[in-house]
């Protein structure tokens, strides 16, 4: 494939085969491992996720030490506060979890450092590569009231006496009466016993069913029966009554904060995230499940999450900004026979080939790449890339507005 450029260095990559993976084939992740490692991938094993970065749990491997690059292998930010990211495959829906803010990730990681490993946050994001379908945050007060008063299982579930509290509660009683409101409902859904929820969510299996048969169902419980199919009597199957439905369109992206619950459902993104593997969990799920730290970490805000779309930069690069200091994501899609640059930033970058193959050139020298490569180029690297085929190229860095913040910070230091 070509010399490598000084300062730019080809990545070896770890693969996740969860069951919640699209199987073989049918995986982007199965394709990418198979072209990164030049591996031969199983027909038969679920291809989950695609890491790049320096996680322990799942590093990648260079020719010559990424760590002399300034200690940023993991995407510009000292240690435990840098960067992941993946590729997902997604055919099967993963549990119903948040991410806890710095504070709580200390605390739990100090109370349970077996199931919460280290004392980080974990902001993340997924940028659509096919169409993307995802739970995320709470449905609005109105969808809300409109939920509870047309699902029966909820209220056999919880009690009419909190249904009603929804049901009455308003706009102007204020954020803290809607949020106490919320998480009551909230917190006696998912803390009902399995033997409870099992018959109450074969009641709705059977309702929903019969409703079939003489009106169209709605999106939202079109995708109820796909996920009791694949947790059968799982509490996640009614909490997702709860939960916006989002579904992505391929080059949108979905930007999740701390304490924020979500689920992936379908398709095939690639993830950006701070560099931490805490996760808390409550359905949709067969590990590890902590309901009560769940509901008690929550924000309970309502609303259609918000849908990047992406800013252009040139006329092949779209870049996503979301709210977060650890990362951003651009997106080139080069025609045939068209060349772009990737100007110098002031951090490192990950860049990974998804389709096509071409060239890359520096200040210094040129490489051939392709499909399933992934490279660390530095920081202060100015980047031209060009194709005769066509091809498909992502780039993670460090959030610019954070850079920018620190030059400025650094300046006035050297002004005092």
């Amino acid at each position: 494939m070509g010399a490598e450029v000084p300062g730019i260095v080809k990545l070896k990559c770890s693969v996740k085969n969860y069951d919640w993976g699209k199987v073989g084939k049918e995986s982007a992740v199965a394709r990418l491992c198979a072209k990164n490692t030049g591996e031969e991938t199983d027909g038969d094993e679920p291809y989950a996720e695609f890491w790049m970065g320096t996680h322990d749990s799942g590093p990648s491997y260079v020719s010559v030490s990424v760590e002399a690059n300034g200690g940023y292998a993991n995407g510009g930010l000292e240690s435990e506060d840098g960067m992941v990211v993946r590729v997902l495959s997604v055919a099967k829906a993963l549990s119903i979890q948040a991410h806890p803010d710095k504070d709580l990730a200390a605390i739990l990681h100090k109370q349970q450092p077996g199931v919460y490993k280290d004392g980080n946050h974990k902001p993340e994001m997924a940028l659509a590569l096919t169409e993307f379908e995802a739970l995320c945050g709470f449905v609005g007060l109105e969808e809300l009231k409109t939920v509870v008063h047309s699902v029966p299982e909820i209220i056999e579930v919880v009690g009419s006496s909190c249904a009603e509290q929804v049901l009455h509660v308003n706009e102007e009683d204020g954020e803290t009466k809607l949020k106490e409101v919320l998480q009551s409902l909230f917190t006696k859904l998912m803390s009902v016993s399995k033997a409870v929820i099992s018959e109450v969510i074969s009641k709705l299996i059977s309702r929903l069913n019969l409703k079939r048969e003489v009106r169209e169902l709605t999106d939202k419980e079109e995708l109820v029966l796909r996920l009791d199919k694949q947790y059968p009597g799982d509490v996640g199957v009614l909490a997702a009554f709860l939960f916006n439905y989002v579904k992505l369109n391929p080059g949108e992206a979905l930007y999740l904060g701390a304490n924020e619950p979500h689920a992936y459902l379908h398709g095939e993104c690639v993830e950006c995230m701070a560099t931490s593997d805490n996760v808390v969990r409550a359905g949709l799920t067969p590990k590890n499940r902590d309901v009560e730290t769940l509901c008690s970490m929550l924000t309970y805000k309502q609303g259609f999450p918000e849908i990047l779309p992406g800013v252009p930069s040139n006329p092949y690069t779209v870049k996503y900004l979301p709210p977060f200091d650890e990362f951003e994501v651009d997106c080139c899609n080069l025609p045939q026979e068209t060349s772009t640059i990737f100007p110098a930033v002031p951090g490192p970058s990950l860049f990974v080939v998804m389709t096509g193959e071409g060239k890359l050139r520096t200040a210094f020298s040129e490489m051939l790449i392709a499909e399933g490569d992934v490279l660390f180029a530095p920081a202060n690297t100015q980047i031209a890339m060009e194709t005769i085929s066509g091809m498909d190229i992502y780039r993670a860095g460090v959030n610019s507005r954070f850079l920018e913040k620190s030059d400025a910070l650094a300046l006035n230091r050297q002004q005092e």
